[in-house]
């Protein structure tokens, strides 16, 4: 029956949501101080919910809003840096002739997919040797060696796809190729760079291998400053900690939602037969 089925699909996406939510709903309650006392039967929730958590994020984490403001920067600023070189090298390579340029595509690909192990311990000696190990720019540049093959696979699909006659016309019009790049390439891929960027970002704010290996003092970003909040706090406060995560989780959660209507447009090019 179709009215049947109908409620058994909304009835397994209610529970995959449920499922996939709680988690986070219960460190949201465990943020404003509602927590389940199991040492009793039946547990008991404390209430009503309060602030004091926050508040006190001030007082037990000194540094916090420090490296919360250094990772938002690092982040975007990685999102900007990647994006703009993922942009170039894909359009490169999806417009030029070069008989390798399938395997290169799919080297960004493989690239992309390989495990951070791969790529820490070259990129510390390097850095090492460069005098910017532990630095802002350091990790900056990282970061985007980390993340620009993965976003130079995914534009390439999509720049593939904008007709080249377009680009062909704004030339016989006179258009350089700076304005070609930004009046005909870049409106047409829009929502794929718009998920790109969103995706760098997301990546960029969870990076915990790297930052542990290439940062010591000078930066601390949110998931080392976490891991250090986890294992050396002796008398562990899960109310404090709750708030910490669900602050951490602010700016991923607003990049998301300020892009979702891009984002929707968006669907994933693969390579096709002619590269």
């Amino acid at each position: 029956m179709p009215g049947h089925k109908h409620w058994e699909r909304w009835l397994l996406v209610v529970l995959c949501v449920v499922i996939v939510l709680l988690p986070l709903l219960w460190t949201v309650l465990a943020s404003f101080g509602v927590l389940v006392d199991n040492t009793v039967t039946p547990p008991l929730w404390s209430w009503p919910p309060t602030l004091a958590s926050y508040a006190e994020i001030n007082i037990e984490q000194t540094y916090f809003w420090q490296e919360f403001a250094t990772t938002i920067l690092l982040s975007a600023v990685i999102t900007l840096l990647t994006t703009g070189i993922a942009f170039m090298a894909a359009y490169a390579l999806a417009r030029s002739r070069f008989c390798w340029r399938r395997i290169m595509v799919q080297g960004c690909l493989v690239l992309g997919s390989l495990p951070v192990f791969s790529f820490i311990f070259p990129l510390s000696d390097m850095l090492r040797v460069l005098r910017l190990h532990d630095t802002f720019v350091g990790m900056t540049l990282a970061e985007c060696a980390l993340f620009a093959p993965l976003a130079v696979y995914i534009l390439h699909g999509y720049i593939k796809q904008v007709p080249t006659e377009w680009e062909e016309s704004a030339y016989l019009d006179g258009a350089g190729l700076r304005q070609v790049l930004t009046r005909v390439v870049l409106p047409a891929v829009y929502p794929g760079l718009i998920a790109t960027a969103v995706i760098i970002f997301t990546l960029s704010w969870n990076q915990y291998y790297l930052p542990t290996i290439l940062t010591g003092i000078h930066i601390k970003v949110i998931p080392v400053m976490m891991r250090d909040f986890f294992a050396l706090e002796r008398d562990f406060d899960w109310r404090l900690a709750a708030g910490v995560l669900i602050i951490s989780l602010l700016p991923v959660s607003l990049v998301v939602a300020a892009a979702h209507r891009v984002m929707e447009r968006f669907i994933f090019v693969p390579l096709t037969e002619n590269g």
